[in-house]
């Protein structure tokens, strides 16, 4: 089995950019194929010495760079002040604690903020466990992101 398979296997086959699926039958140039993605950072790699490998779709890796990554929030949620979520996830997973991400008017927005949050932090964050939680106050409803 290679490497490709083997992360592909775990991640199970979704890239960890976008979050669309990847297809482990499509040639490795095509930008839609599948890649492997070495996330590290300074701050990471002094703390563990451990390079950390995701799946992403080989245009998503490359265009991506060297650079942090962007993880976009889904058009169809309706957020307000949404925090750059690979960013918070990394921060938490080095400092523990809590962040807000983002801020909803309803609580149907909020639920369906949690649901979506829930399964994308599991995969940008496969070794720490965060939990996605509801605080109301002021009239909105703010969605918490937190180590266990």
């Amino acid at each position: 089995m290679s490497r490709v398979e083997e992360i592909g296997d775990r991640d199970q086959w979704r890239c960890w950019l976008c979050d669309e699926v990847v297809d482990p039958d499509m040639s490795v140039n095509d930008p839609r194929g599948p890649s492997v993605d070495s996330v590290t950072t300074k701050q990471r790699t002094k703390a563990t010495g451990v390079v950390h490998e995701r799946l992403a779709h080989r245009g998503c890796n490359t265009n991506k760079g060297a650079v942090a990554p962007v993880v976009p929030w889904p058009a169809q949620l309706f957020v307000i002040d949404p925090a750059p979520l690979f960013a918070t996830v990394e921060t938490l997973e080095r400092k523990r604690g809590r962040a807000i991400v983002c801020r909803c008017l309803t609580r149907a927005d909020a639920d369906d903020v949690v649901a979506w949050l829930a399964d994308r932090v599991e995969r940008l964050s496969p070794r720490t466990r965060l939990g996605v939680t509801v605080e109301s106050g002021g009239g909105q409803f703010l969605i918490v992101l937190s180590t266990s």
